[in-house]
């Protein structure tokens, strides 16, 4: 039995630090970021109000915006909001000419890849990597859900001076 026991101890080290080295030298961290806080990424001043870059190439501001031309292979963004039959709600994202990219999340821009944004009168709840997202729940009376779609570097995908966004009212009874 201490032999089983010295055994699955050394498989747990050596492992657990293989699999730590493995994800350190893939650039996974444990460690997440607020993007409210300037510096979380290590500079004061996340962006300007103009969408200037002011950290990197690599993450724009949030106010950024990327105008893509019109044309049958722009990108397009529908949403639908079906009730779930146990709780709350499921939101699809039905897109066009676009990609869901989460192994380039928060990288450079690539034209016709990235993710989504999802908004709840007003408040960022999610990053979207793909087409359907389940809302558990939401406030009682009126409320605004606003998906946006987005570059891998966060700024705002629009075509010609139109943002790639949607924007419904969700009513919730008392």
């Amino acid at each position: 039995m201490s032999r089983s026991l010295a055994l699955f101890g050394i498989g747990l080290v050596f492992g657990g630090g293989i699999g730590f080295l493995v994800a350190a030298g893939n650039g996974i961290t444990l460690d997440g970021h607020d993007h409210g806080d300037p510096m979380a990424h290590g500079v004061a001043g996340h962006g300007t109000a103009h969408g200037e870059m002011k950290m990197g190439a690599a993450h724009a501001s949030h106010d950024a915006i990327i105008s893509l031309p019109a044309g049958t292979d722009a990108p397009r963004l529908d949403v639908a909001m079906i009730p779930d039959p146990v709780s709350g709600w499921n939101l699809q994202l039905m897109v066009q000419n676009f990609r869901f990219a989460p192994e380039h999340a928060s990288s450079a821009h690539v034209p016709g890849e990235g993710h989504a944004h999802v908004y709840v009168n007003g408040t960022k709840i999610a990053r979207l990597y793909g087409p359907w997202f389940h809302i558990a729940e939401l406030p009682t009376g009126d409320n605004e859900v606003t998906v946006t779609l987005t570059a891998n570097d966060h700024s705002q995908l629009a075509v010609g001076d139109k943002p790639l966004r949607q924007t419904m009212t969700v009513s919730v009874a008392p």
